[in-house]
């Protein structure tokens, strides 16, 4: 009940009260025109420090280096995660906001997740050096051979396999692990095969050498996504994520 202004004149003043309340007043509308034009004004260095990212193992070492140098040069400060992808809990982990974004095969999804086609891949082959002097690679060889296949999961069929098992086809995989890489450098010192997407095994030829060979049949090509929940559709952080991972990864269109 105590007066703020008192009549003087033709007008008003303030009151001892008001004069004592006012500094805490004019500082409180300082932070809410700020908070205001934060909200209009998305600053990636400002107003992001940290992101999570879920992806699978045997993406991670083709993958995580493109992103983490892009998003470093942009902001030099950002903290980066990347954790193991749980389809299991993808949807509650990006509504909670646990995860920022994750990448991902082509999965169905619920529809409160949006996703959005971040590459296509075909299919290889890699054999070691010395079993095979990069020779072709027949349909009937292919089939022949014994084969080693990367998954995360304990047991079921690789992507490879479903695509072959639709064309009536069925390969003898004899070794099952969890990483391209360590699979790679098996080959090299066997006379396994290992069917896997191109881009990761042009990342791995570098310290692995073996042999890249054309897959001697046609399968769909591996589909990587960008997934992320639709109550992030319009936030600025998360639009500018998905900005710069689809940059990343999208290939420059021939001129």
């Amino acid at each position: 009940g105590d007066p703020l202004f008192v009549r003087e004149g033709q007008g008003v003043v303030p009151t001892p009260l008001a004069d004592r309340l006012w500094p805490d007043i004019q500082g409180a509308l300082a932070l809410l025109r700020q908070a205001v034009h934060r909200s209009q004004v998305f600053e990636p260095a400002r107003d992001i420090s940290q992101i999570t990212l879920a992806m699978n193992d045997e993406l991670e070492p083709s993958i995580l280096p493109l992103l983490v140098r892009k998003l470093r040069e942009l902001v030099p400060t950002l903290r980066i995660a990347s954790v193991r992808l749980d389809r299991a809990s993808l949807r509650a982990d990006l509504a909670a906001g646990r995860l920022d974004c994750a990448i991902d095969i082509a999965q169905p999804v619920s529809a409160d997740l949006c996703h959005t086609l971040l590459l296509q891949d075909e299919f290889v082959v890699v054999s070691s050096a010395s079993v095979n002097a990069a020779r072709p690679l027949d349909i009937q060889s292919y089939l022949a051979a014994q084969h080693v296949t990367v998954s995360s999961r304990r047991t079921g069929r690789a992507v490879e396999d479903l695509g072959l098992a639709k064309l009536g086809l069925e390969r003898q995989v004899v070794m099952r692990c969890q990483h391209y890489e360590a699979a790679c450098r098996v080959v090299a010192a066997s006379d396994l095969l290992l069917t896997l997407p191109r881009r990761q095994a042009e990342a791995i030829h570098a310290s692995v050498k073996n042999v890249i060979l054309t897959l001697p049949v046609e399968l769909p090509k591996m589909e990587l996504h960008l997934y992320w929940h639709r109550q992030r559709e319009t936030d600025p952080a998360n639009h500018w994520l998905r900005k710069q991972v689809l940059a990343v990864m999208t290939p420059p269109r021939a001129s």
